[in-house]
């Protein structure tokens, strides 16, 4: 897919989600993104792997509710499976290695992170690496990316960035995939945090795609009933976007609630994934 298709994928995905109780026809998104309906079509159909019109009825996620339900029988039969282990989180295709604070300190001075930005149908998105791990993924607001690499600085002091884009590109290539419903490829994270934030974010991955959790039952599922604020805070603080996907957290009442990169992006990923996994055939 090119630049200008990216483009025009993402200015369609934000006109939907403005607009998605007027429930706009296919000729309407096509004439707003400067394509003819059918080469809208099947540009959508190529980054969503499923219909413009398939996304639109589940944009407003009126099933949220429901699906909040569903996921905690669904959770609890994959914890039950041991499916808790690393090595088994997020259809096998992430693996973790986890830095604490203390150990940054001791390992991680003098590192070099590899940073790109690349384009994506949710905007472009700063990524980061440690050599073959990745360590941050940051939407962005726009186009510029020095607010993303402030708070990437913040997170890693001590070590030098680098712009590096052919480096990047291996990890741009498979977040294209993975945001089009691709087949899983090993990804390895280096996440650091406290040991709080990484049980949550290990937590997030045991979330299937096209379920969701609310905030307290993530932290009962952690052992820490009542922490649900604590929990929230640490989902906040996920540094690598979509990949830990934070935006299957919702509020209890089935309310989307918050999202790092902003609640339009978090609807248009639950939108994608619940449409591509619940829903299969209807076009």
């Amino acid at each position: 897919m090119s630049q200008s298709d990216f483009t025009r994928v993402a200015e369609a995905i934000g006109y939907l989600c403005g607009q998605a109780h007027e429930q706009p026809t296919l000729a309407q998104v096509a004439a707003r993104v400067g394509l003819s309906e059918y080469h809208f079509q099947r540009v959508f159909q190529q980054w969503a792997g499923i219909s413009p019109k398939r996304f639109l009825q589940v944009l407003t996620l009126a099933e949220a509710r429901e699906l909040l339900r569903e996921s905690r029988s669904v959770l609890e039969t994959s914890l039950a499976l041991g499916l808790s282990s690393t090595s088994r989180l997020h259809d096998l295709f992430v693996t973790l290695e986890h830095m604490t604070p203390g150990q940054f300190k001791d390992q991680a001075r003098g590192l070099t992170l590899s940073w790109a930005v690349a384009p994506t149908p949710l905007g472009p998105a700063l990524l980061a690496a440690l050599g073959p791990r990745l360590c941050a993924l940051s939407f962005l607001d726009g186009e510029d990316p020095q607010p993303a690499l402030d708070a990437l600085r913040e997170r890693w002091p001590g070590a030098a960035c680098r712009r590096d884009d052919p480096a990047l590109r291996p990890f741009a290539e498979l977040l294209a995939s993975r945001l089009a419903g691709g087949e899983p490829r090993p990804l390895a994270l280096l996440l650091k945090g406290t040991p709080f934030q990484l049980q949550v974010w290990e937590a997030l991955l045991r979330i299937p795609e096209g379920r969701v959790l609310a905030y307290g039952d993530l932290a009962r599922q952690l052992g820490r009933p009542g922490a649900g604020r604590a929990v929230g805070a640490a989902v906040g603080q996920n540094p690598v976007g979509v990949l830990i996907p934070c935006h299957r957290v919702i509020q209890a009442s089935g309310a989307l609630g918050g999202y790092h990169w902003g609640t339009g992006r978090k609807r248009a990923l639950l939108a994608l994934e619940w449409a591509r996994g619940e829903r299969p055939g209807v076009a």
